[in-house]
């Protein structure tokens, strides 16, 4: 008896030790189904079709479903309907990625307990490519990546294939990302080689069911290196047929293969102005050699330089005189604000301004400046308030997301990236909830319309539980955390007063003599005894001309910027009365404190969830939480006793006091990571 005992616990403890509630499973926790279902599929047959029947066989547990290749326009795309009757579901589409993507849809709405009764639904993606850069190394290690080492394992391809690849692909079809480059934009010239060729193509195997097409990074001195070429010259005849060359020889491995991204002269890459080709000539020359086969360049427009020039502006300057000199099957990418991807920025002026010229967004998933994998900072909105941002190009209403959908100008190619945040970690992405930065990265590059409430909304329901009394306040937490990170890091428009390399902790006092004066955070605060900000008004830098009327004139008068961005544009005086009758110099004590305040609000909601969710998951989270508690203090203390050196105002009495001295907070040194 005492046996029989013991095996009825282990046959109850060994499903849970299974699934040990590590975060693997990400959003995909669909059930397993005791019995197939009635899976049909009246109409054709492929590797893609036969995963749809497979997730539905084992998760689908509502009535029949019939997969059903249908005549739809061309600009359907990959999408998809579904209509339902008390007898059977069917998933209609234009392609067999269609009914994958239906597929998990129905699937994603089962897990949140959607109603099927009298379904009609339609979707088609916004973007044409959705597509996540990886900032991989070939040796493993991951620029900005902050989840372990990367998910590639060269060394062992192409014999050696880990399960997570195809975990991998899955995860991003069931959200509908359709592409991924593999490695780092300060790529290796060793990733065109052979046998790393050969290894790429095992990777393109295994995702190509899922609807994924690999793209790489190239260096643009491959020519060079690998060839053994004189130089690396666009328009040098040997260059050309170098790539020519290399590209036949991928797409023999590779047929879908996707384009290049190339970053070039930044940050010390090589590129076409060495030889003094214009970008147009150096993306123009990869075009042509990848147009027989379908090949796209996204030619990256950040691009800045040792200059006399505020950084601000260096993208519009270089690209907007090479307007309509690029080839159509090139797209320039735009990283989403014109510095670097800090917890604000006004967006980037170069979008609307290249009038012939394809243009695509780029996020960054990773969080490089929002507190990495310690924070708990929800991005959904940060990606909306970009997209949904009016440029004014065309008038009222042309928003970055029309601007790169296709709806306001006609544009041949249509795309949205990110930098991915995932690495080997058992929860792929570092912090529990970093997960739903990828989810709505992919949810907004397929359907920019959505809310960020209603994303956050699915994605707690299909991670976590759909009880109100976790769903609730656990949203009210991921909608209002980008705000406060901003609040407890840089308010008002403030940016880029980071530690120099990691970009981790605060240091508003760097000052890196001998170094670029924009790679230090006394450039961009400009604090003085007078006051504090950038000046980018006419006075100034002037960056406030690149952006369209009336959106110069209202960023460039102090009474009608946006206070969230006034420190970004404007220098101001610490007795500056803002809008709510505080001084500049009070507002920015009371955002810091706020910053502080709420993230020890979410400690304590949090705590009170310890009854809705696994134990595991739960203790994570409630140790990140008491980090990122820590750093908020450590920011606010450090921005408030640095800046009142110059403000000599004191701090307002009903602000909690500063915990640390400054001169203690100025010899913290943290070892981490480089630019990018």
């Amino acid at each position: 008896m005492q046996h029989f005992r013991h095996y009825i616990l282990l046959f109850l403890i060994l499903p849970l030790m299974a699934f040990a509630e590590d975060g693997s499973q990400l959003w995909l926790r669909y059930p397993v189904n005791p019995k197939p279902r009635n899976i049909v599929n009246s109409n054709s047959k492929s590797p893609t079709i036969e995963i749809a029947k497979k997730e539905l066989n084992q998760h689908w547990n509502g009535q029949a479903v019939d997969l059903k290749i249908d005549r739809f326009p061309d600009n359907f795309k990959d999408g998809y309907k579904i209509i339902s009757t008390p007898k059977k579901i069917t998933v209609l589409a234009r392609t067999d990625l269609g009914l994958l993507y239906g597929s998990y849809h129905l699937l994603n709405l089962q897990q949140q307990k959607a109603s099927f009764s009298n379904l009609k639904l339609e979707e088609k993606p916004s973007y044409d490519v959705r597509i996540l850069n990886h900032w991989d190394n070939l040796n493993g290690t991951i620029e900005r990546g902050y989840a372990g080492r990367s998910l590639w394992k060269w060394e062992d391809l192409p014999n050696t294939i880990s399960p997570r690849y195809e975990e991998y692909a899955r995860a991003n079809a069931s959200i509908g990302i359709n592409a991924t480059v593999l490695n780092n934009v300060n790529a290796s010239p060793n990733m065109l080689r052979e046998d790393y060729l050969k290894k790429i193509k095992v990777l393109a195997d295994v995702f190509r069911p899922y609807g994924i097409k690999v793209y790489l990074s190239v260096n643009f001195s491959s020519p060079k290196v690998l060839g053994g070429l004189q130089n690396s010259d666009p328009l040098n005849k040997d260059v050309q047929k170098w790539w020519k060359d290399k590209a036949a020889e991928i797409y023999k491995l590779i047929p879908d293969f996707g384009g290049f991204l190339v970053k070039a002269n930044s940050e010390g890459q090589p590129g076409p102005q060495d030889y003094g080709r214009t970008h147009a000539d150096g993306a123009n020359m990869m075009a042509d050699v990848l147009k027989p086969y379908g090949g796209i360049v996204m030619w990256r427009a950040f691009v800045y330089s040792p200059s006399k020039e505020d950084r601000a502006k260096q993208a519009h300057l270089e690209f907007v005189p090479l307007d309509g000199k690029f080839r159509d099957n090139v797209i320039i990418q735009i990283k989403n604000a014109s510095i670097d991807f800090q917890p604000r920025e006004v967006f980037n002026p170069l979008f609307g301004a290249l009038r012939k010229t394809s243009e695509m967004v780029e996020f960054q998933i990773t969080q490089e400046y929002l507190g990495q994998a310690n924070h708990l900072v929800y991005l959904a909105p940060l990606f909306k308030e970009t997209l949904d941002s009016d440029t004014f190009s065309d008038g009222k209403g042309s928003t970055i997301a029309k601007i790169t959908d296709g709806t306001l100008r006609p544009a041949k190619l249509t795309a949205i990236s990110a930098v991915a945040n995932i690495g080997e970690d058992k929860n792929w992405t570092g912090h529990h909830f970093a997960q739903a930065n990828w989810y709505a990265f992919g949810r907004l590059a397929w359907n920019h319309d959505l809310s960020s409430e209603q994303i956050a909304d699915e994605w707690i329901k299909m991670t976590f539980t759909d009880n109100e009394k976790f769903l609730n306040p656990v949203k009210e937490i991921m909608l209002t955390s980008r705000e406060t990170a901003v609040d407890y890091m840089m308010p008002l428009g403030l940016h880029h007063i980071f530690a120099g390399g990691h970009h981790y902790d605060p240091e508003p006092w760097g000052d890196y003599k001998g170094g670029r004066p924009d790679w230090s955070p006394v450039y961009y605060h400009q604090a003085n005894t007078e006051g504090i900000g950038f000046d980018r008004t006419k006075t100034g830098s002037n960056a406030v001309s690149q952006y369209f009327p009336p959106l110069n004139e209202i960023y460039g008068d102090i009474k009608t910027c946006p206070e969230n961005l006034i420190l970004w544009f404007h220098h101001v005086p610490w007795e500056y009365k803002i809008k709510d009758g505080k001084t500049l110099w009070e507002e920015l004590c009371y955002k810091y404190d706020t910053g502080v305040q709420e993230v020890r609000e979410y400690q304590k909601t949090w705590d009170r969830m310890q009854l809705y969710i696994d134990e595991q998951r739960f203790s994570d989270i409630q140790a990140k939480l008491k980090i990122q508690a820590k750093d908020a203090v450590w920011w606010k203390d450090a921005c408030l006793l640095y800046f009142q050196t110059f403000s000599k105002l004191p701090i307002p009495s009903d602000i909690d006091r500063p915990v640390h001295n400054l001169e203690d907070l100025k010899k913290i040194k943290l070892n981490m990571g480089h630019h990018n």
